[in-house]
């Protein structure tokens, strides 16, 4: 998932009502086993001591924790990891500039026509993916703070039995409950045209594809391990209804989807790789 706005985020990951701070969840590439991501189980120490003899690294752990007795230390590792992503913040697309400084020419007719289309009663997109991230289950100030919902797309149903690929069962890996089965949280759409591909797994290339997935009320495979209708998976979320579209309605939908490119924050130097601030 884009690290974008994650910190406006109230749950991380795909599928997990627990991980709910950044530091909890840096904590699992640093440190997990099943897989193995960063692989710093058991060099803890080695981690500190590269660091420490790292000028740089002193140096500047030493400014952002000048009262801890050891600045290097694992759990300020995460602290700083977890302040650098709140910092990748985005909010300067051309519907930010329309919507917040109501910059009437900042899209196009055909992204304008797109965004009727996208928030309209017919697609219904605007149900789960809404709020200043386009997403769900988001901080937002003023507004009461609702439990995060997960979302059954219809993008599998394996073998014709409502399951989802069992590498993948989504929120039901962390419930041990079967109706959450194939249950994840809708993404930010920020930056959605520049971060292909698409869906928990990446398994849907472009978003033209997505457009289809989604008119079509889920996805059917006609073969291989995976084979089966998603549209008749019982378990599929009833938000997904299907519709229809022109092409010329496509093309709008997918202009209002670019707009929500933020390109400065894709080239803004403070998210540079380190040796480049030395």
């Amino acid at each position: 998932m884009s690290l974008i706005n994650v910190a406006y985020n109230k749950n991380l990951t795909w599928a997990s009502r627990s991980l709910q701070t950044l530091e909890q969840q840096i904590a699992i590439p640093l440190f997990n086993e099943q897989p193995v991501e960063l692989g710093m189980t058991g060099r803890e120490p080695a981690l500190v001591t590269d660091l420490n003899a790292d000028p740089t690294y002193a140096k500047l752990f030493q400014s952002a924790f000048p009262d801890s007795e050891e600045r290097i230390n694992i759990d300020n590792i995460i602290r700083a990891l977890a302040s650098f992503v709140r910092s990748i913040i985005a909010a300067d697309s051309a519907f930010d500039r329309l919507l917040y400084l109501d910059d009437q020419s900042a899209i196009s007719e055909s992204a304008r026509r797109g965004m009727r289309l996208f928030f309209s009663e017919e697609l219904n997109c605007g149900a789960c993916h809404q709020g200043q991230n386009i997403a769900g289950g988001q901080f937002e100030q003023d507004r009461p703070q609702e439990p995060t919902e997960f979302h059954n797309t219809g993008l599998y149903n394996v073998g014709g039995r409502n399951r989802y690929p069992a590498a993948d069962p989504g929120l039901r890996s962390e419930s041990g409950q079967f109706e959450d089965d194939g249950r994840f949280r809708a993404p930010s759409l920020r930056n959605i045209a520049v971060t292909a591909p698409y869906m928990h797994d990446g398994s849907i290339a472009t978003l033209s594809d997505v457009i289809d997935h989604y008119a079509a009320g889920g996805r059917s495979i006609g073969h291989g391990q995976n084979a089966g209708s998603g549209n008749a998976n019982s378990r599929k979320s009833q938000l997904l209804t299907g519709f229809e579209l022109s092409v010329m309605e496509k093309n709008d939908l997918l202009q209002f989807l670019d707009s929500l490119t933020d390109h400065s924050v894709l080239h803004e130097k403070r998210f540079s790789k380190p040796e480049d601030d030395r």
